[in-house]
């Protein structure tokens, strides 16, 4: 073999060999891209699903903060309003956080233990954590009837629910909030905001008035028809 041969022959293993490097360089890159993707989605995934994920069992009721009109709105038709308030599905707490700094002694029921602990970081970080309390707790096993003011980010499917119990556990002088859908039965007493922004505000007096009407009449036994005797 001449030397110019021998030559060609060490040339073209050498560049097989950096082929192949390169070749492995790639592939342990596509590797390293691959789990780098793949982590991120995973901790992404990690750290969304308990914010997204049903707050109560009962009915689906998915977490969707609250714009910055719907608190807006809130905070507005209870201006007149003081003492203790209510937030059933606090979410992230921001109803509960904002009624604080507007004199409120706030609490939320929310029964996503996730949400729960961010609120409480979120209202120590906003400086109202001594008048704020958040509590993981499904609300179908929770007594309202110490709160003289409650707010409800509810779905249709769980209204007229909450309407009985409602109706059975608040005081006579407290005052009801929807947001985003009002009660199928009550009748409110005014509203503010429009579209998805809109809040229904309820006097307890008035529906616990027409749940008493319901319920006497739904005990009072009919008077049967009797055959009068003297004719």
């Amino acid at each position: 073999m001449s030397q110019t041969e021998s030559f060609l022959d060490s040339a073209q293993v050498s560049q097989c060999e950096s082929d192949v490097k390169r070749s492995k360089s790639r592939s342990r890159l596509g590797l390293l891209v691959t789990g780098v993707v793949g982590g991120s989605l995973v901790a992404l995934y990690a750290a969304a699903a308990p914010f997204v994920a049903p707050a109560l069992r009962k009915v689906c009721l998915p977490f969707v903060p609250a714009t910055s009109a719907q608190v807006e709105n809130v905070l507005k038709v209870l201006r007149a309003r003081s003492g203790t308030l209510v937030d059933i599905g606090s979410g992230d707490g921001r109803i509960v956080i904002a009624a604080a700094k507007h004199g409120f002694q706030a609490s939320g029921f929310e029964l996503n233990p996730w949400l729960v602990w961010y609120s409480r970081y979120k209202a120590w970080r906003e400086g109202v954590h001594r008048s704020t309390s958040f509590y993981i707790s499904d609300l179908w096993k929770v007594s309202f009837a110490q709160y003289s003011n409650v707010v409800i980010f509810g779905v249709p499917q769980m209204m007229d629910q909450l309407e009985l119990k409602l109706a059975k556990e608040l005081p006579r002088t407290a005052k009801v909030v929807a947001c985003r859908f009002p009660f199928p039965t009550w009748v409110p007493e005014r509203t503010a905001g429009e579209g998805i922004d809109t809040v229904w505000v309820y006097d307890t007096r008035t529906f616990k008035s027409h749940l008493q009407q319901e319920v006497t009449r739904n005990t009072v036994p009919q008077q049967e028809d009797t055959p009068d005797l003297h004719t």
